[in-house]
């Protein structure tokens, strides 16, 4: 019995030499992803049956209480049988495929065992499927596990000897003779099967771990594709950033050439075939249309699919990426080769990565577009609410003053000419400098005090070094007139207004004051948050000013107002010394 064991723990390194080469196949890869349906079991059922054939061929021909190591079997005597690692092949694919898988192999190395014959032929066939239909319903007691561990695996493996025996001892004769060659091959074979079936199942683990490491290094160097290629086609699908994204690619995937093309038009081909692929020629090859309509990648594999009417051209494959914004396919990026063997799992997975990272990322720079977009019409729609308002306030003074004063109300149309223009070119950008701003304020005070000159002065002060600071248009002239047209409402002499613009720390802080009545009190803790409705039509204009003021510096800009304690409102706010944000 020692010397059996060692004959077949020697057959069984054969085995996993074949083993081995077996989880270098690409099919058999295919099948640790679990991708299993009926078309691909039975290619894998005929794989693993064949493993188990050379089980059976590895095996040991016993006769009573004697063996013979011919290492070729081609029939068996009546009074033979045989210790053979049939089993192997057939557990492993049960537990990878499942039953389906585990039966087919089970049916072609069960046959192939049958058709040598031997006393126990019928019997040893039958227990093969029986044990890969018996392996591949465990396996879906650990179907959490992409792969059984090895422990689970050497302990099934005892079990499918095991059956075999008990098949042999109860069906094959005579039974003296079936006894005595249990009794000589019974524990070889189920040391030798459980142990190769775990070896071959640790083999598998290693082959899933070298799987993961090449995925894990092509979504990085997708990730790096898509890193370099974003700033260009950032840009636009232009001929000048498609020539140089198609050149990136080139240099980083194995291609033989690659094509960038918007939905109509070649943009730029560089590699092989450039003579001939010249960009501006139009796109429509089923491919093309074909990824262009589903936005998913799209591979062709024969020289049709690539379409191209040069009949000597070197590129007879393609995967086809396409550049996406949001829910439209913008464009395409075409990864030609010379063969199509070359398309592999790995350009697939590199391309699909490439795909999604580009699409996610155009979609979000898109996303910030439109944001962008979206805050300047917001705040030009604030800009276009306020100046309509200081304008019909002029105009009825104008129309006041033609009846009192007609050379007055020449001046004030010309100095509301003057200040027209400068709230033009002011209002182009969304900030301006404070000293900008300061200007524009005096332009409007020119104006009001031809009215007012009675009722109330206004006083500007400004630290040296802050007129550089970046503050929204109009924000200054608004609140003054608030003060006027609220906080000094029916005070007919005495009015003091003062606008402070001081350095305060890394910020410039903004106090307008006033001696009026100050702010009523319901409303103090709601001015600037949402728009009040007011006589006059001034209640939108502080909250319009809050909302520039926030949207464009942040929430520390926001307006603060409070009730002087000796009389009248005090506002302030903060804006950053330089333009931007509060630390």
């Amino acid at each position: 019995m020692e010397q059996l064991t060692l004959l077949l723990i020697e057959r069984m390194g054969i085995l996993l030499t074949l083993a081995f080469i077996l989880t270098r196949i690409p099919l058999f890869r295919q099948l640790l992803d679990r991708d299993v349906h009926l078309g691909t079991s039975i290619a894998y059922s005929l794989l693993f049956g064949l493993f188990g054939m050379a089980g059976t061929y590895a095996g040991v021909v016993v006769r009573e209480e004697v063996y013979h190591p011919a290492f070729w079997i081609f029939s068996l005597q009546s009074d033979e049988a045989i210790a053979n690692s049939t089993l192997v092949g057939v557990v492993i694919g049960g537990l990878l495929g499942g039953p389906l898988v585990g039966l087919g192999a089970g049916l072609i190395a069960g046959a192939h065992l049958y058709s040598l014959g031997g006393f126990a032929a019928w019997p040893a066939g039958l227990s093969v499927p029986i044990t890969g239909l018996f392996a591949g319903y465990v396996a879906r007691f650990f179907s959490q596990e992409r792969v059984i561990s090895p422990a689970k695996a050497l302990f099934i493996g005892m079990f499918a000897p095991i059956i075999q025996m008990s098949l042999l001892l109860i069906f094959a004769h005579p039974p003296e003779l079936v006894r005595t060659v249990v009794n000589l091959i019974g524990i070889p074979m189920v040391l030798t099967n459980s142990i190769s079936i775990a070896i071959f199942t640790t083999m598998i683990h290693v082959a899933l771990k070298e799987e993961e490491r090449s995925a894990a290094t092509e979504a990085e160097r997708a990730f790096t594709i898509a890193e370099r290629i974003l700033p260009h086609l950032k840009q636009g699908l232009t001929p000048q950033t498609s020539q140089a994204a198609a050149q990136l690619l080139l240099r980083e995937t194995k291609a033989a050439a690659v094509a960038v093309t918007d939905r109509e038009r070649l943009l730029a081909h560089v590699g092989a075939g450039a003579d001939h692929h010249l960009p501006g020629e139009p796109i429509g090859s089923d491919l093309d249309r074909r990824a262009m309509f589903s936005g998913g990648i799209e591979t062709g594999l024969t020289r049709e699919s690539v379409s191209c009417g040069q009949k000597h051209c070197p590129l007879q494959a393609a995967v086809v990426v396409p550049i996406r914004e949001g829910d439209s396919v913008v464009g395409l990026i075409k990864l030609y080769f010379r063969r199509p063997q070359q398309i592999g799992k790995v350009q697939e997975a590199l391309a699909k990565g490439l795909g999604n990272l580009l699409s996610n990322q155009l979609t979000l720079t898109l996303a910030e577009k439109m944001k962008g977009l979206m805050k300047d019409a917001e705040l030009r729609m604030l800009q276009a609410q306020i100046q309509p308002h200081f304008l019909f306030n002029t105009l009825n003074s104008i129309v006041t003053l033609i009846r009192i004063n007609p050379d007055l109300a020449r001046h004030m149309t010309i100095q509301l000419g003057v200040f027209m223009r400068l709230n033009l070119k002011l209002t182009a950008s969304p900030l301006v400098t404070v000293g900008q701003e300061l200007n524009h304020l005096n332009a409007y005070l020119e104006i009001i005090n031809i009215r007012f000159a009675e009722q109330f002065v206004v006083r500007c002060e400004a630290d040296d070094g802050v007129e550089e600071a970046l503050i929204p248009p109009g924000t200054l002239q608004t609140l003054v007139e608030n003060s006027i047209h609220h906080g000094l409402r029916g005070k007919t002499s005495g009015g003091e207004i003062e606008v402070r613009v001081k350095q305060d720390g890394r910020r410039v802080a903004v106090v307008i004051e006033d001696n009026g009545a100050g702010i009523p009190a319901d409303i103090l803790d709601k001015l600037g948050a949402m728009p009040l409705e007011s006589r006059d039509g001034n209640g939108i204009g502080v909250y319009n000013v809050n909302q520039r003021l926030v949207s464009l510096l942040g929430q520390s800009a926001r307006l603060r107002f409070a009730n002087k304690p000796e009389g009248g409102s005090r506002i302030t706010f903060f804006i950053p010394h330089r333009g931007g944000e509060d630390a």
